[in-house]
């Protein structure tokens, strides 16, 4: 009976929307022209890693397939100097247009030329989507000139009868001056057109400039979704009061020189650490804490570089106290061969790790009570109170952090494809790994137990078991041993720092890299998420692509998405970034070299180069209907025929008012 009531309610409130059979049919019909278009563009990026330019660059260009089209469409009747101005103007409009109007190379004739291309290029764009669709998109992005552009897009330019009427338009928006505003909606609309669904497979955060900038672009995108990393979950522990998460934040930040998005992006002042440091480690050896180098790789031993190693040094030595408590207070994480600090031997300046004696490069410890080695000294507790505070007061950072949970994940199962940023931990054997810290659980049911947990961290209340165990679970994420994110035996941060021996700096990976080539290890992780058959793929990051290494595995299952976008992993992936791009006609990759910077991209229309690989072709177009927004639109479709009977057997009144 309480069934019947809710099912009730909700027909009655469906008629609210389709109060007669007339609008029900007219819906259906529409849903159903639906299904059978083409699937919308999904582009696959991971392991951006704060590079905000490129990773700009890279969705202003749509992965290097505005380029394309243009080509395709103008390469008969424009040069490629001309293509390269034209796509600059699509990418940067409002810059582009400022520098050639500079230049003074910008008429009306110019004007007329190049708002016809552009809604050529837009009418080319739009052919795959319902008018609906396209008015809805244009609506967003336009700022006040949907109107205008939707009549450019629907014009029958060999209609002409109305060829005069649309060339007046033209004539009207170029003379009272407001050309360069449609040229920027266009510019907006062609962007927008060309990419349905963003997926960032993890690691927005650490080592480039500005991850902030990043997120920003990221929540002002109509469809994105984001599979955590274990960076994305160590800054989520930082915004979430995790102390050990926060030391760690700032450690990776100082080791690449990366201030700004501390400073700048979320206006945390590092001045208090910076004085701390100054008075603890003033006799510093600052050789060993230097940043890992200025833009031409060298490392110069400047005021800036040695503020910035005493700074390295005093959250080193927090960190590593705060990772022991976090051990210590988790038994579970089965970590306790990282309780480090206790193991050394200050009067010798040696640590004995694995049954080996090493030498320390540094011995000097001033805060460190080694008969309770992990125990804050007052100052570094000051600090870091100071520290935890002013990462929760940040209203950029918490904004970001929301959003990484409203639209992010552990992992996402979307049109076949399983996706997530590390690993689905793995025995030697192949099997599906249980771990302690996830209570014993494997395979899915792991994932989905650090997600819940993941989230009790954030949004659970202050000073709860639930807040202090999430925030635990968001560092463990970040680097326990086999955890699904990090997906290595252990991070070795400290033997980096300290010991020359390179033998002890190696992070032993999870078996699942090396069973990831095997099709028959990625069939049995795929049935665990509910996937079998053919278009059905695992895409992941987190581990660069060497240079030379295929990124398809698994005879075609298997698609590793990070070509090392920063610039650190450069040398190594022999690229600066992949993006997978899943269109109605199957899958391909493009493979991006390095990009300069904005300000020369805009002046020299200088684009990302890219090479685009088709590895999986569709044998016949990929329709909505065979997605998951199909399942759905089929679903309210059944939906709708039975609003519609009720109307016919009189069960629900039509309101035709």
């Amino acid at each position: 009976m309480e069934n019947f009531g809710i099912e009730e309610k909700y027909f009655s409130e469906l008629s609210r929307r389709y109060p007669t059979r007339a609008s029900v049919v007219n819906e259906i019909a529409g849903l159903n022209a639906v299904l059978n278009l083409p699937k919308g563009t999904e582009h696959f990026i991971s392991d951006i890693h704060g590079e905000h330019e490129a990773f700009s660059h890279i969705l202003r260009c749509a992965s290097g397939v505005i380029g394309r089209k243009l080509r395709s469409l103008f390469g008969g009747e424009m040069d490629e100097e001309e293509i390269s101005e034209l796509a600059t103007v699509i990418f940067y409009p409002r810059e582009k247009l400022s520098d050639l109007a500079l230049s003074g190379r910008i008429s009306e004739e110019w004007y007329y030329r190049t708002l016809e291309r552009m809604v050529s290029l837009s009418k080319l764009a739009a052919e795959k989507y319902t008018s609906l669709w396209v008015k809805e998109k244009i609506a967003d992005v336009t700022d006040g000139y949907s109107h205008i552009i939707e009549e450019l897009i629907y014009a029958d330019a060999t209609d002409g009868k109305k060829r005069e009427y649309y060339k007046s338009i033209y004539k009207t928006v170029v003379r009272m001056g407001y050309a360069d505003g449609v040229i920027c909606a266009l510019a907006s609309t062609i962007k927008a057109l060309m990419l349905d669904r963003l997926h960032i497979v993890g690691d927005i955060f650490d080592r480039g400039a500005r991850a902030d900038i990043i997120l920003d672009e990221l929540i002002a995108q109509r469809c994105v979704d984001v599979e955590w990393g274990n960076h994305d979950a160590l800054w989520l522990g930082a915004a979430a009061g995790s102390a050990v998460c926060v030391a760690t934040v700032l450690n990776n930040s100082l080791s690449y020189k990366n201030l700004d998005v501390l400073e700048i992006g979320y206006g945390i002042s590092l001045r208090p650490l910076e004085q701390f440091a100054e008075r603890t480690y003033s006799g510093l050896d600052a050789s060993i804490y230097m940043p890992k180098g200025d833009g031409d790789g060298d490392i110069h031993f400047n005021d800036s570089n040695l503020n910035i190693a005493k700074m390295r040094k005093a959250i080193s030595v927090i960190q590593f106290k705060l990772e022991g408590q976090a051990i210590i207070r988790n038994p579970d994480f089965e970590m306790e061969d990282r309780l480090l600090l206790d193991r050394i031997d200050p009067e010798r300046c040696v640590i004995k790790i694995d049954g080996r004696e090493h030498k320390i490069r540094d011995g000097f410890f001033p805060t460190v009570n080694f008969d309770q080695p992990y125990e804050l000294s007052e100052g570094e507790a000051e600090i870091m109170k100071y520290l935890v505070a002013s990462f929760g007061a940040s209203g950029k950072l918490s904004r970001h952090a929301k959003f990484l949970y409203e639209s992010g994940g552990m992992y996402k199962v979307f049109n076949r494809n399983l996706i997530f940023h590390g690993s689905i931990p793995l025995t030697s054997d192949g099997r599906f790994m249980k771990l302690r810290a996830a209570e014993g659980l494997s395979g899915r049911a792991l994932m989905d137990y650090f997600d819940k947990w993941a989230r009790l961290g954030y949004f659970s209340p202050e000073g709860t078991q639930e807040r202090a165990r999430g925030r635990d679970i968001l560092w463990f994420l970040w680097c326990g041993r086999n955890s699904p994110l990090c997906a290595r035996e252990k991070i070795a941060t400290f033997e980096g720092l300290l010991i020359e021996d390179k033998s002890t700096h190696i992070e032993p990976r999870n078996a699942y890299y090396n069973a990831w080539r095997t099709p028959e290890v990625a069939d049995m992780i795929l049935a665990e998420f509910s996937l079998s058959g053919p278009r059905c793929h695992i895409i992941n990051g987190h581990i660069p692509v060497n240079k030379g290494e295929n990124p398809i595995k698994a005879d075609g299952r298997v698609i590793v998405i990070d070509g090392g976008f920063c610039k650190a992993y450069h040398d190594t992936t022999g690229i600066a970034g992949y993006t997978l791009i899943y269109n109605a006609d199957g899958m391909k990759i493009s493979a991006h070299e390095p990009f300069t910077d904005k300000m020369t991209a805009i002046k020299y229309n200088r684009d990302i180069l890219s090479q685009t690989t088709v590895f999986e072709q569709a044998k016949s177009k990929i329709l909505i209907r065979d997605c998951d927004e199909g399942k759905e639109i089929r679903d309210n479709i059944a939906e709708l025929i039975l609003l519609l009977q009720k109307y016919e057997r009189g069960e629900i009144k039509e309101n035709s008012k």
